[in-house]
């Protein structure tokens, strides 16, 4: 089976010009970041002088209303909206450019293109990006997207420098049906796991700072972020959709299993941190549902489920000889 290296070509260069589309997201994103922060910090300094003059015998009414009548507080909300807008258009663009560049890297290696780590970091990383880009579009919150394309803009980058492969053909034991089916499911699943763990560390971030109470260096970071209840229940609800979704593909992949080796579980590497990852996603569903247990520690079992994850995904994938050792890096 020929490659068709135009369609390779192309998938490559769409991928990277995400990734530049990304970094110019990330940086406007941090000036939006920090306008807000200069907003927050210009209100509530209003709204403690008021305050003042209200203990001193002055108005007896405390509301924001003032300070939206004021040119400059209205500016500055308008040219921080403006940089919102203009992140959220970027990342719509590099999100068309990441799906191409996996819909034409599938085009040139004429298969599913999930087989090996750079497809799979590769449609990975785009599911990431298509969700992100509808939630904060559906909410309006910008603020967390230099939270999200950070990292994001350094798996790209790590992606295509260490784990890049020219497109090829699939070993044998990879060209079956069940490629798509188990890979996509178990990947979107773990795309969705991610995405609640950065959540669950931000609701930790927001807690440790608490709206109106921040102080120091991460107090300033934090103070544009969305109420801990908002991001504690946003990573539930993503969370909700990792746990049956990993679980299918793991499911799926053990009835491939017993049609390829003749066992539905072997205790590979990758299978056995796959499993103990959806066990921590169990785990944290159940402690955030059961009464008794503290919030924080519920967040802290998702954010390990998330390093667990970003631990299959690299050092299983690149260092642990196996049946699944198909990175290409092994």
């Amino acid at each position: 089976m020929l490659v068709n290296t135009t369609m390779a070509e192309l998938s490559d260069l769409t991928f990277r010009t995400a990734f530049i589309v990304y970094i110019v997201a990330l940086i406007m994103s941090f000036i939006y970041y920090g306008r807000v922060t200069a907003i927050i910090d210009a209100r509530r300094e209003a709204l403690a002088e008021k305050k003042v003059l209200v203990g001193a015998g002055g108005p007896d009414v405390v509301d924001k209303q003032s300070l939206h009548d004021d040119p400059e507080y209205t500016a500055r909300v308008a040219s921080a909206r403006k940089w919102a807008g203009m992140t959220q258009a970027l990342v719509w663009v590099g999100v068309a450019l990441h799906v191409v560049a996996f819909v034409t890297r599938g085009l040139g290696a004429k298969r599913f293109p999930l087989g090996n780590l750079y497809e799979y970091i590769l449609f990975m990383t785009a599911v990431i990006m298509v969700v992100a880009a509808v939630v904060v579009q559906r909410k309006g919150w910008q603020t967390i997207w230099p939270w999200l394309l950070f990292p994001m803009v350094v798996a790209m980058f790590l992606n295509s420098t260490v784990f890049h492969m020219q497109a090829a053909p699939v070993v044998p034991a990879l060209q079956s049906y069940w490629l798509p089916v188990h890979v996509s499911s178990v990947s979107i699943g773990a795309s969705v796991g991610l995405v609640s763990g950065v959540f669950a560390l931000l609701y930790l971030l927001r807690m440790w700072q608490p709206r109106g109470e921040e102080h120091g260096f991460f107090g300033a970071i934090a103070r544009p972020l969305p109420s801990a209840k908002t991001l504690d229940q946003i990573a539930y609800k993503t969370a909700v959709v990792t746990l049956p979704l990993f679980g299918i593909g793991i499911v799926f992949g053990a009835i491939w299993a017993e049609v390829a080796w003749g066992r539905f579980w072997g205790w590979d590497a990758k299978e056995t941190v796959s499993m103990i990852t959806w066990i921590l996603y169990a785990a944290y569903l159940h402690a955030r549902a059961t009464a008794g247990w503290k919030s924080t520690a519920a967040a802290w079992i998702n954010v390990f489920a998330m390093l667990m994850t970003i631990f299959n995904m690299t050092y299983v994938n690149t260092v642990i000889a196996g049946l699944h050792s198909y990175a290409g890096l092994n």
